[in-house]
């Protein structure tokens, strides 16, 4: 479905769906690019999407998302809804036609994933998970570097998201009814971080401490590929963690020191070389920036593309099936999933 934004060199109208804390991250980076407008937002009060809207300069707030999801002056929508929601929200939107920037997790499960990627499809519509990690510049260059052959044949990824709270059984990270644990949290990076540099594994184990609620608050995971590589992840809600990541390789190893999926260095140790050190540049911004993730969905947009070859929809799904795996091994289960 074509666009008003699919006309090169045209603003990107964004709306934003939720007024969350994430969402005001990635408002803020929106509105520090000269090509991107913030039009619209909304949320199930009025009352919340009239603050938020006063905060950023926006000039509409809906008190419901169909409102949203109807605004023909919106080219995109960014839902940052809680991953329960996140089927409903993003559906809504589609079936409209706005474009779809979705966050992660990218659904509850995988056959909610499965649904809404077969909407976009049906309805040609641009849809992608808000996985920033995979548009992050050094990111990417390690990704390159790996592909390249920089450590040789992959054998090892590690990698560990944790947070040390405490949070309350009232808190939504603790709240079956909004996905809450640490798995679809945090743990959609470390895992995401695997599936970039070795596709989907073969084979999952998984074993975690649950709350008293019945969902993960912290969560080991080993990843196996048919090629004998291995991850060993980590998350949790319960324990502040370094945030770190490596690569090995039968040639080396990258190592990314702490905030792995947003980092500002890395280093790689090539065998027999002396270590090469990769920095950020200035002209990216921050390394928590957003930014990276809503500039490649703008250049889908101009270029007709209904998907990203940076964060591919197969690559969601697959994360999704993994995440599946995980939650089957340690017993989480969320309301109104099969038993």
């Amino acid at each position: 479905m074509a666009t008003r934004a699919s006309v090169a060199g045209e603003r990107v109208r964004w709306g934003i769906l939720s007024t969350g804390g994430i969402a005001a991250r990635f408002t803020a980076d929106l509105l520090d690019l000269p090509d991107a407008e913030v039009v619209a937002v909304a949320s199930r009060s009025e009352e919340s999407a009239a603050r938020f809207a006063d905060r950023f300069g926006i000039g509409r707030a809906y008190g419901g998302w169909d409102a949203l999801a109807a605004d023909g002056d919106v080219d995109v929508v960014y839902v940052a809804a809680p991953h329960a929601a996140h089927r409903a929200a993003a559906g809504l939107c589609l079936e409209a036609g706005r474009a779809v920037l979705c966050e992660k997790a990218f659904t509850l499960n995988a056959p909610e994933a499965e649904e809404l990627v077969a909407l976009a499809r049906a309805k040609d519509v641009f849809l992608m998970e808000a996985m920033w990690m995979y548009c992050h510049p050094l990111v990417r260059r390690l990704k390159a570097l790996v592909d390249d052959g920089a450590v040789g044949e992959v054998r090892t990824v590690q990698a560990d998201f944790g947070l040390a709270g405490p949070f309350g059984a009232a808190h939504r990270l603790r709240d079956p009814a909004q996905g809450g644990g640490a798995t679809l949290d945090l743990g959609v990076y470390p895992v995401s971080f695997a599936h970039l540099l070795l596709g989907e594994p073969e084979r999952v184990a998984a074993s975690a401490a649950l709350s008293p609620e019945g969902v993960d608050l912290q969560t080991g995971m080993l990843l196996s590929w048919a090629s004998g590589a291995q991850a060993v992840l980590h998350c949790a809600i319960n324990a502040g963690t370094g945030v770190t990541a490596s690569v090995t390789g039968s040639a080396g190893r990258i190592d990314v020191p702490g905030g792995f999926f947003h980092p500002d260095r890395f280093v790689l140790h090539r065998d027999g070389r002396e270590p090469e050190e990769f920095t950020a540049a200035p002209q990216d911004g921050p390394r928590d920036s957003m930014r990276h993730e809503a500039l490649e969905v703008m250049r889908c947009l101009r270029a007709k593309e209904t998907e990203s070859p940076v964060v591919p929809l197969a690559g969601s799904l697959a994360v999704m099936r993994t995440l599946d795996a995980v939650r089957e091994r340690i017993g989480v289960r969320y309301p109104g999933e099969a038993r």
